[in-house]
C-alpha cells in the first residue's frame, strides 16, 4: 500500500514518474537494456543527460551564459566545492540560518575567511535572520545562503541584494518549488533527493564567468570545469538519478511548470498552517514571517504526545512525521510530489487526534 510519505529526503517521488521508470526499467527507449545498464559513453545515455539539462533550463529559465552540471556527492560536497572553486580574495560572506547553512560555513572555513553576515542561531533558528546589506562585505568572493531550511521549517521570503558580489544559494529543499530569477545568482546548487529525483546527485547551475576563478590545482572531481568540459560525463555519473530527474522534469512541465506547481504548493502549505494557527493543542514551530512552503514544523505540548502522534499517524498511512532530533516535535515535508490530498489527510488526522485529547 502506498502511503503519504512526509520524509524530508530521500522524499516522495511522483507516482507517474515511478510508474514510468518501472515501465522502462528492463528496456529503455527500445535499447533492450535498462537505463542503469547503459554505458555513459553511449549516444543513448548522452541523450538522457542532454534532455535532462534542456528540461531544467526550460522550467527554470536558465540563460545561455549559465552552465548546468550534474555531480555526485550531494549538496554536502558543494560545501567544499564552492569555496575551493570560487575563492579569489580568500574571504566570503555566509548566512547562518539553520543546520545545513551552519555546516556549509564551517566547511568553508577550511578554505576561506568566513564572515557571518547574519545569524538566527541564538534564537534556535525559528526564523531566518534579517539580511541587511550594510553588514555585507563588498570585497567578499561570494555571498552564500540557504534559501529553505529543511530542519527548522523556515524560508527566506526574498533575496538579498549583494551588489557585485556573486550570490550563491543552496536550494536543496526548495528548488523547482517556486519561481526564482536565475540571473540574480552567481551559482545555485541542490541535492536531488527532495524535488528532483532520488538521492545520489546534486545539480549545479553557475554563471560561466565564475569558471575563470577555478585554480589548476583543484582535485579533478571538485573542479567545476571538469564537468562543464565533459558535459557531466567525465566519469561514471549517477545514471539512474539523472534519468529520474528527466522524468520528474517532464512531469513538472506537463503540469504547467514551476509557476503552476508553486500555486499547488501554496495551497498545501496554507491548508496545514491554517489548521495549526487555530489549533488548541498543536503549535507551529517556525515564526510566521519565515514559514517554509516545503517543510512544516509543529509540536504538541510534550514529547510523550509527540511520540504518540507520530506512531498513530504512521498506522494511518501518514509516515515520517517525526521532527529532526535537534528541533524536536514533528515535521511534514510537502515537496512538489506531495498531492493536496496528502495535506488534507494530515489535517484531518491532526483534527481527530486533537479531539481525543
Amino acid at each position: 500500500m502506498r502511503v503519504y510519505n512526509f520524509a524530508p529526503g530521500p522524499a516522495m517521488l511522483p507516482g507517474e514518474v515511478m510508474e514510468k521508470a518501472r515501465e522502462e526499467f528492463l528496456d529503455y527507449a527500445g535499447t533492450g537494456m535498462s537505463v542503469v545498464e547503459l554505458s555513459h559513453r553511449s549516444k543513448d545515455y548522452e541523450a538522457v543527460v542532454e534532455r535532462t539539462e534542456a528540461l531544467l533550463r526550460e522550467v527554470m529559465g536558465i540563460p545561455d551564459n549559465y552552465k548546468v552540471i550534474f555531480v555526485q556527492g550531494g549538496a554536502t560536497m558543494q560545501f567544499s566545492a564552492v569555496p575551493m572553486n570560487l575563492r579569489r580574495n580568500g574571504k566570503a560572506d555566509y548566512v547562518d540560518s539553520g543546520n545545513f547553512a551552519r555546516l556549509a560555513l564551517e566547511e568553508a572555513r577550511k578554505f576561506v575567511d568566513v564572515h557571518v553576515a547574519a545569524s538566527s542561531r541564538e534564537d534556535k533558528y525559528v526564523h531566518v535572520p534579517e539580511l541587511d546589506p550594510r553588514g555585507f562585505d563588498p570585497d567578499a568572493d561570494y555571498f552564500h545562503f540557504t534559501t529553505n531550511n529543511t530542519i527548522y521549517g523556515t524560508c527566506f521570503p526574498s533575496l538579498p541584494d549583494t551588489g557585485n558580489v556573486p550570490l550563491i544559494a543552496d536550494m536543496s529543499s526548495n528548488i523547482l518549488s517556486q519561481p526564482y530569477d536565475v540571473t540574480k545568482f552567481g551559482l545555485i546548487y541542490a541535492g536531488a533527493q527532495k524535488n528532483l529525483a532520488s538521492a545520489g546527485m546534486a545539480v549545479v547551475i553557475l554563471r560561466e564567468d565564475l569558471l575563470e576563478r577555478c585554480s589548476d590545482q583543484l582535485p579533478v572531481l571538485i573542479d567545476y570545469r571538469t564537468y562543464v568540459k565533459s558535459k557531466s560525463l567525465y566519469n561514471t555519473p549517477p545514471s539512474f538519478t539523472i534519468y529520474l530527474a528527466m522524468l520528474t522534469l517532464e512531469r513538472l512541465r506537463s503540469l504547467g511548470g514551476v509557476p503552476a506547481v508553486y500555486e499547488r504548493n501554496q495551497k498545501k502549505a496554507r491548508h496545514i498552517y491554517e489548521f495549526l494557527d487555530r489549533s488548541r493543542a498543536f503549535r507551529p514551530l517556525a515564526d510566521k514571517a519565515s514559514r517554509s512552503l516545503m517543510n512544516v514544523t509543529f509540536a504538541l505540548p510534550d514529547e510523550e504526545l509527540n511520540d504518540r502522534f507520530v506512531k498513530e499517524a504512521a498506522k494511518s498511512g501518514l509516515t515520517n512525521l517525526k521532527g529532526h532530533r535537534v528541533a524536536g516535535g514533528m515535521r511534514a515535508s510537502i515537496y512538489n510530489a506531495m498531492p493536496l490530498e496528502g495535506a488534507q489527510a494530515l489535517v484531518e488526522f491532526m483534527s481527530d487526534f486533537e479531539k481525543k485529547l
